[in-house]
């Protein structure tokens, strides 16, 4: 029985760890030929043996590389059919916009938001060429509602990629190509656990707002990529796809 991508190619930024480590193995699962696009090497050539795949050094914030990760993605499979943008970072430096200054700012606006619009420039034409195309855009539910511990550019990075995947969804509906912004609530991967394990009350304010009490594991992130990036979702386009244990729901929720 073929998988839900059987011989759709996938590319897939930050594929090394995390929700895009999670994804790659399940898009693997699926049958997609599966191209992860990471600064970590020796990581990113383990993964890429493990799923049968193919491992790109990209740093994702240089326009150079990342249209060559695009290329290369269609010279080895012949297309490209997917991509999930899904490099960031949340560094330590940025917090209350009283704290953080110009140079964290900019680095995580050039790595959460500039590298999206990359990606999206560089893939779209061989998507338009195709006729067919799924971008999914990892956002976050601080897009759509205030966080309980600031990550001024963060949030600020997360609620641009929101808005630039509405906007390239609805231009792009009808010539085959969709566009969705994943954005999921508070994952257990190891971005996370180094920013709250060096603030235990930081985490526990963070958690007591899920209804469900417990943070995701990147697996759930991954089934939710993979149902966008599928036929099944093939009139979800311009979407705000929240996966968030029901956060941006609720009003108040008790320990």
């Amino acid at each position: 029985m073929p998988g839900r991508l059987d011989s759709r190619t996938a590319v897939i930024t930050g594929g090394c760890s995390g929700i895009g480590l999670a994804t790659a193995r399940r898009f693997a699962e699926e049958g997609a030929n599966v191209v992860i696009a990471d600064i970590d090497d020796a990581r990113g050539k383990e993964v890429a043996d493990e799923i049968g795949g193919l491992y790109v050094h990209t740093e994702v914030t240089d326009k150079q590389q990342v249209d060559a990760l695009f290329a290369q993605a269609k010279e080895t499979y012949g297309s490209v059919d997917v991509a999930f943008n899904n490099a960031g970072i949340s560094p330590p430096d940025d917090d209350s916009i009283l704290d953080t200054d110009l140079d964290a700012w900019r680095r995580v606006q050039e790595v959460n938001l500039t590298s999206v619009y990359l990606c999206c420039k560089a893939v779209l034409p061989y998507m338009l060429e195709q006729q067919r195309g799924s971008i999914i855009n990892t956002a976050s539910f601080v897009a759509v509602m205030g966080a309980a511990t600031s990550q001024i550019s963060y949030s600020a990075s997360k609620g641009g990629v929101l808005s630039m995947s509405r906007e390239l969804g609805v231009q792009f509906a009808r010539e085959g190509v969709r566009v969705n912004a994943l954005c999921p609530g508070p994952v257990n991967t190891p971005l996370l656990q180094e920013l709250f394990a060096k603030d235990p009350e930081r985490a526990a304010r963070r958690l007591v707002h899920v209804p469900m009490g417990r943070f995701a594991e990147p697996e759930e992130m991954a089934n939710a990529v993979l149902f966008l990036a599928s036929d099944e979702s093939s009139f979800i386009t311009a979407n705000t796809f929240l996966v968030d244990g029901g956060i941006s729901g609720a009003y108040v929720t008790p320990m």
